[in-house]
């Protein structure tokens, strides 16, 4: 009689973005966009504000997200200088205050599966985060941002990599997000992703819109997580 091969578990790999769910940076990248665009945009239309225009973009690169406010107010578009000297700015504010969001350490080491990192960031600005907040051990330089796969969020392309470098299909990972645009990435690339609101960032309607793009499900205590990974794990409904 031949012998009975185990299947896989469903879930091996898990996948994490990192402004929003690792790092608390989303914050710090609102109020300094609301400060540097502010003066640019003084006569917004009745009932708009900077703050409303900004937050659903959250977790798009910073040119992306500039030029879609432009074009939605139908201004012209900011010089390249402008945009150059905004997101310098923005990244230096991100670095001064650079934190880890609550919890999220202890939740992913008690969970048992390898894990890379999937960011809209620059690699190198990911890599240095994880190291001054003590995670570069949980990923082990398994990161995957536009600069190393040529395709930012929404595409799918930072997703669909980190699954080929693990070896697996990508419907075998979990993904972390918290943002609309990863969301979208995520599912495209054939993953099950969980959605993070806990961050500083967090606007109203947030869980609807991740429930919207697509999320298997939408938590927001870090602490819940690993709950959350072993229930899947076990082929329980969330």
């Amino acid at each position: 009689m031949p012998d009975t091969v185990p299947s896989l578990p469903r879930f091996t790999h898990l996948i994490s973005d990192c402004d929003g769910v690792l790092i608390d940076s989303e914050a710090v990248a609102l109020q300094a966009l609301l400060e540097l665009l502010g003066p640019r945009l003084p006569n917004l239309p009745q009932g708009v504000t900077l703050q409303g225009l900004i937050e659903p973009r959250l977790g798009q690169r910073l040119v992306p997200l500039m030029q879609d406010i432009y074009r939605e107010l139908e201004l012209p578009p900011l010089p390249a200088d402008d945009i150059m000297a905004i997101g310098n700015a923005v990244d230096a504010a991100c670095d001064a205050q650079l934190r880890a969001v609550p919890g999220v350490a202890q939740a992913l080491a008690a969970i048992p599966l390898p894990k890379a990192v999937a960011s809209n960031s620059v690699s190198a600005r990911v890599l240095s985060a994880l190291e001054r907040t003590g995670m570069a051990p949980l990923f082990d330089k398994r990161v995957f941002t536009p600069d190393l796969v040529g395709h930012a969020k929404p595409h799918p392309g930072v997703y669909l990599a980190a699954a080929a470098a693990f070896g697996v299909p990508p419907g075998q990972c979990l993904v972390l997000e918290d943002s609309v645009t990863g969301v979208t990435a995520a599912v495209a690339a054939g993953t099950t992703v969980l959605g993070f609101i806990g961050g500083g960032h967090i606007a109203a309607g947030q869980e609807a819109r991740l429930k919207a793009a697509g999320a298997h499900v939408v938590f927001n205590d870090m602490g819940k997580l690993p709950a959350l990974v072993a229930e899947l794990l076990q082929g329980a409904t969330v």
